[in-house]
């Protein structure tokens, strides 16, 4: 079989990170403070972190959606600003997204290929990847993970097509992203009946009119069918109960059908470039448990604040020790009575999220009430209600616009 060769081709087996917790998060309350996280968010570099979680979860993951930078060579940028014209980008108030500039192809793959390797170990018999890229190298990643699957492991070469202005004016508007679906095993977990969709009406006419259409053989018109392997779903631009403001947000229809075709309630399921969280989101809101990690704080941050409104269960925000994790002390004005906590309105125009932890003990943040800024929302909500009365040491925690997150000792208020 053919194999992809580079200089310095390597599977570059890095030392394991030394994974810290630094909150768990009981969404709504829900669980706190006895029940035991269903996921874990992770902040750092994902080749150290997978190769950190290989003791525990080596062949036990159901599900891989892999995300990664498609060699666009292009810097992203997220938006932060709020009631900006969206005719008008050049308007908008932006700060740092993630970047995806590469050197040369060699040091892309040399990106890719080891941690391709490291989700085929994590992945378990039964599992699938699904891995997303577009035009710029899903040709190579083909390729590796020939070698890494083997070739006869291709499920599916999925296109996703969706429709958009775009400046070329020498070639076709380039409208679709691949997604490249491997089975670890021949005895792969697909749920075809869980993604069936209704058969289109002209058809379902079609067979009413004619007892010869299809030559013969009728299909179960009220069943649905399966869908085929191109999908089309509307970028997230044309979402607005979904935006997050982060570059390159997946809608959450896509990560849906690719969880319920390939995944069960109460498997875990991972995506290690979660980006804006997407696939955390829609896992937690299915009853899925999940892994997610990102090297970006905006990332993160934009993560924890969707699964905190979407999951059912509570999950835990940690970190490799050599990713900084940006948490300044602070004070901010607030008011407490009984099991509610309250923030002036002044205090709510420079934030994006909020969280309390009730009773403040030891160094791990347990989270038991949360408030986001909801898409087109100017602010976040200014009360919170807690689970329990909060002791006089609780803390707070907030995070800017702008990113920065800051917590204060209720004590101390």
């Amino acid at each position: 079989m053919p194999t992809l060769e580079w200089n310095g081709k390597s599977p570059g087996m890095p030392s394991p990170a030394q994974i810290r917790v630094e909150s768990i998060l009981y969404p709504r309350g829900a669980g706190y403070p006895d029940a035991e996280p269903r996921g874990r968010l992770f902040l750092g570099d994902n080749l150290p972190l997978m190769a950190a979680l290989l003791p525990e979860y080596e062949g036990k993951l159901q599900l891989i959606y892999a995300d990664p930078p498609f060699f666009s060579n292009r810097k992203y940028r997220a938006r932060i600003g709020r009631g900006e014209d969206s005719r008008k980008p050049s308007e908008w108030k932006l700060a740092e997204g993630y970047g995806d500039s590469w050197d040369t192809l060699d040091a892309y793959l040399d990106f890719l290929y080891p941690r391709l390797l490291l989700m085929y170990r994590l992945l378990a018999p039964s599992g699938t990847l699904y891995l997303h890229l577009d035009w710029h190298a899903n040709a190579y990643a083909r390729v590796l993970l020939d070698e890494i699957f083997g070739a006869d492991r291709l499920l599916n070469e999925i296109v996703w097509v969706y429709h958009g202005p775009s400046p070329i004016r020498s070639a076709f508007n380039r409208k679709h992203d691949t997604l490249l679906a491997y089975t670890k095993t021949k005895d792969y977990y697909f749920d075809a009946d869980s993604v069936r969709e209704p058969y289109h009406p002209n058809t379902v006419k079609t067979f009413a009119s004619s007892p010869k259409a299809g030559f013969g053989k009728k299909p179960n018109l009220k069943r649905g069918k399966v869908p085929e392997d191109w999908w089309y779903f509307p970028v997230v631009a044309r979402l607005h109960k979904e935006r997050t403001g982060y570059p390159t947000q997946k809608p959450e229809a896509l990560l849906e059908r690719i969880l319920l075709a390939s995944s069960r309630e109460g498997d875990w399921v991972a995506d290690f470039f979660c980006g804006s969280g997407t696939l955390p989101a829609v896992a937690a809101r299915l009853g899925r448990h999940f892994l997610a990690s990102d090297a970006s704080w905006r990332a993160i941050h934009t993560t924890r604040s969707r699964v905190a409104a979407q999951a059912a269960y509570p999950f835990t925000l940690e970190r490799d020790t050599a990713a900084a994790f940006p948490l300044q002390e602070s004070r901010l004005e607030f008011s407490l009575e009984g099991r509610t906590i309250r923030l002036p309105k002044s205090a709510l125009e420079s934030l994006d999220y909020w969280e309390v932890d009730p009773s403040g003990e030891g160094e791990i943040f347990r989270s038991a009430a949360q408030a986001r800024r909801a898409p087109r929302s100017s602010h976040p909500p200014e009360v919170l209600t807690l689970p329990r009365e909060t002791a006089p040491r609780g803390k707070i925690r907030w995070v800017t616009i702008e990113g920065e997150q800051f917590q204060q000792e209720i004590g101390r208020g």
